[in-house]
C-alpha cells in the first residue's frame, strides 16, 4: 500500500519489488540537502554500525522496535529468537516488514500505544528524535514508563550536533533566541512523495540525563561514536 505522503514506505516497497540504487532526499533547516540510499534501510547485521550491533546484543525479553522502518533491526532480533514487535507510522514500512516475514508489526504512533508492556524499548537511528522538541522529550519519557515492565529498559541512540554550528575558526555560533540547538526540522522526498516538514530532536547526553532523572530513570552510556552519537540505556528507578 503506497500513500501519497509516505516517501520512506514507498521507497522501501519499490526496493523490495526491484532492488536498484535509489536515494531518499532529506531536506533540513540546518544543513544542505542530504540523501539516504534506500538499500541502507535493508542492511544486514554485518553491515550495521558497531553502535547498532551493540544495541541489538543489549536487547532482552519482549522488544518494541520504535520507528522500525524497513525492519532491519526487528528482523535481526527475530532471527536471534527474541520476541519483537515492530512499530511504525508508515503504511509502506509496515507492508515492507510483512513482506520480509516480520511476524509482529503494528501500524500506530508510539504515543497512541497503550495497554502493552515491554522489556526493551529500542529507538535506533536517533529514534529518540520522534520527541521532536525538548518539551516532546518530557512527553516521550513519561509515556515510555507506561509501556515498560518495572525491570525494563530503553535503548536509544542520539547525538550531540553542536559541531554543526562550528565556524571555521572553531568557535560556535548559536542563536540563543532560537531554542535548543538540537531541535531540527526535516522534510523527506522520494519520487512524487513528500513527508512534509516535521520536528526532530537530537539531544546531547548531559541534557538527556537531566530529563531522564526528572522522569525517574537511571541513565547509562553504553557506547560513544566518533561523530557525537551515542547509545544510552534508561532504566526505571525503583520507588
Amino acid at each position: 500500500m503506497k500513500e501519497k505522503n509516505d516517501p520512506l514506505g514507498t521507497a522501501m516497497l519499490d526496493y523490495l519489488q526491484a532492488p536498484a540504487p535509489a536515494d531518499i532526499i532529506v531536506e533540513s533547516n540546518l544543513a544542505e540537502d542530504d540523501t539516504i540510499p534506500v538499500a541502507y534501510l535493508f542492511r544486514t547485521v554485518e553491515e550495521m554500525p558497531e553502535l547498532e550491533q551493540f544495541a541489538l546484543e543489549a536487547c532482552r525479553g519482549h522488544v518494541l522496535d520504535v520507528g522500525a522502518g524497513a525492519g532491519c533491526h526487528a528482523l535481526a532480533l527475530q532471527q536471534q529468537g527474541l520476541a519483537v514487535t515492530a512499530l511504525d507510522t508508515s503504511a509502506g514500512a509496515i507492508e515492507a516488514m510483512r513482506q520480509q516475514g516480520i511476524k509482529q508489526v503494528v501500524h500506530r504512533d508510539f504515543f497512541d500505544l497503550k495497554n502493552q508492556r515491554y522489556d526493551t524499548l529500542l529507538l535506533l537511528m536517533n529514534g529518540i528524535g520522534i520527541a521532536g522538541t525538548l518539551a516532546g522529550l518530557d512527553r516521550l519519557l513519561a509515556h515510555a514508563r507506561t509501556l515498560l515492565h518495572p525491570n525494563g529498559q530503553i535503548l536509544l541512540e542520539s547525538a550531540d550536533i553542536l559541531y554543526m554550528y562550528e565556524e571555521e575558526d572553531g568557535s560556535v555560533l548559536l542563536d540563543l533566541n532560537a531554542g535548543y540547538y538540537g531541535e531540527v526540522k526535516y522534510n523527506m522526498l522520494y519520487k512524487d512523495q513528500e513527508s512534509g516538514w516535521f520536528d526532530w530532536l537530537f539531544v546531547d547526553a548531559a541534557i538527556l540525563q537531566d530529563y531522564a532523572g526528572k522522569h525517574g530513570y537511571a541513565m547509562e552510556l553504553l557506547y560513544e561514536g566518533e561523530f557525537g552519537n551515542y547509545l544510552a540505556r534508561l532504566t526505571p528507578e525503583q520507588v
